[in-house]
């Protein structure tokens, strides 16, 4: 062992010095009060330290996403119900401007709204999607790490 004063290779004593006990070589010893000796450790050879096991699991993660063709359902569903793109917007209160731009599909909406609009036209815009992720737990993987934009990027197709 180390010794915890001088870095010293034979630390062999426990000493107590200003109410720390400290594991010190004999020439540091004399600035404290001798507690004991330190019984010596099994060397590093006969020590066995377990190893880290990887295991290999499958997960699925259900994530929801906005249909690829919502832009044409929407307008669809607005035109069927018999609405303008203004008496639909004041409907759902929101501006008229966002209704024509999630129509013309140049704004995809948020969950919320896609949930907001499927209620008002009765119609589906969010799908279920289920991802599965093959992982190693065990020492390699970090925590927290879960489902990247790669990931949906690859199971979008």
């Amino acid at each position: 062992m180390l010794c915890e004063m001088c870095s010293s290779p034979n630390a062999e004593l426990k000493i107590e010095l200003e109410g720390s006990r400290l594991t010190v070589c004999q020439n540091c010893s004399r600035y404290g009060r001798v507690i004991g000796r330190v019984s010596v450790p099994l060397s590093q050879k006969e020590l066995k330290r377990p190893e880290a096991r990887e295991e290999f699991h499958k997960a699925t993660e259900s994530i929801q996403l906005i249909r690829n063709d919502f832009a044409n359902v929407l307008r669809q569903a607005r035109e069927k119900a018999g609405l303008t793109q203004k008496e639909f917007a004041n409907k759902l209160m929101e501006r008229e401007s966002l209704i024509h731009n999630l129509e013309s599909g140049h704004m995809k909406p948020s969950i919320d709204l896609a949930r907001k609009l499927e209620k008002a036209l009765k119609v589906s815009l969010i799908e279920q999607v289920e991802v599965e992720s093959t992982g190693v737990s065990g020492s390699g993987e970090k925590k927290g790490a879960g489902l990247t934009i790669g990931d949906l990027l690859s199971k979008k197709k």
